[in-house]
């Protein structure tokens, strides 16, 4: 299943290429990598472009992870019926790679959060998605700090990963189950060093706050 897993993360990083932020700045004169905090992601979409190209390129860069998923379960689902769910996590961690390192923007793309989200929707259970909303919110709300808000997503998208695993909610095959969590870790661990910075600024006290105004 070697090949199969390599496609699944080729399959995964096309449609990462799809920089929704990038792309709808331009339609605006604006390279979106150049503004703000230079990120291509949705917070800095929203903080310089305003609400609807926040909310465009969120749904596009989730949107995107969930393409990958659901391309990778059709075209493996009767070949590799046990493998199947490890393939779908694979294609979701080349959509963030592709989001995250686009080859066409110099590797210079997201933080791949959004992105992660579409890949919680499409293979965790749908009240995790919601209780992985509520705690978004509550966060950036009471905090203000997006970045850690997203830097506590991916720890207990990561957490919840192993207890569901160890449960069988998830639903794959125990030959496959630490290579899952193994894979799921990276998803973190991308996502904390992608946040380096923030976390620098956070610890002292000088992170960029939260606001719907542009």
């Amino acid at each position: 299943m070697i090949i199969a897993r390599v496609i699944a993360v080729a399959i995964g990083y096309i449609c990462g290429l799809l920089q929704t932020g990038y792309f709808y700045g331009k339609s605006q004169g604006i390279d979106i990598r150049t503004q703000g905090s230079g990120n291509a992601g949705t917070t800095n979409s929203l903080r310089v472009l305003g609400v609807k190209a926040g909310a465009i390129t969120l749904l596009g860069d989730c949107f995107k992870a969930v393409a990958a998923v659901v391309i990778v379960y059709f075209l493996f689902r009767g070949t590799y019926p046990e493998g199947v769910k490890l393939l779908e996590l694979y294609a979701g961690f080349g959509a963030v790679l592709g989001h995250n390192f686009p080859f066409f923007l110099k590797f210079k793309g997201g933080k791949g959060i959004a992105c992660t989200a579409g890949v919680i929707i499409s293979l965790c259970p749908w009240w995790f998605t919601l209780v992985c909303l509520v705690v978004f919110i509550l966060v950036v709300l009471l905090t203000r700090y997006v970045s850690l808000a997203s830097i506590i997503i991916m720890l207990l998208f990561l957490g919840s990963v192993f207890a569901f695993n160890y449960m069988g909610i998830l639903g794959v095959a125990p030959a496959y189950v630490m290579e899952f969590d193994i894979v799921a870790a990276c998803f973190a661990a991308m996502a904390i060093w992608r946040h380096r910075a923030n976390i620098g600024r956070l610890i002292h006290g000088n992170e960029n706050k939260f606001s719907f105004k542009k």
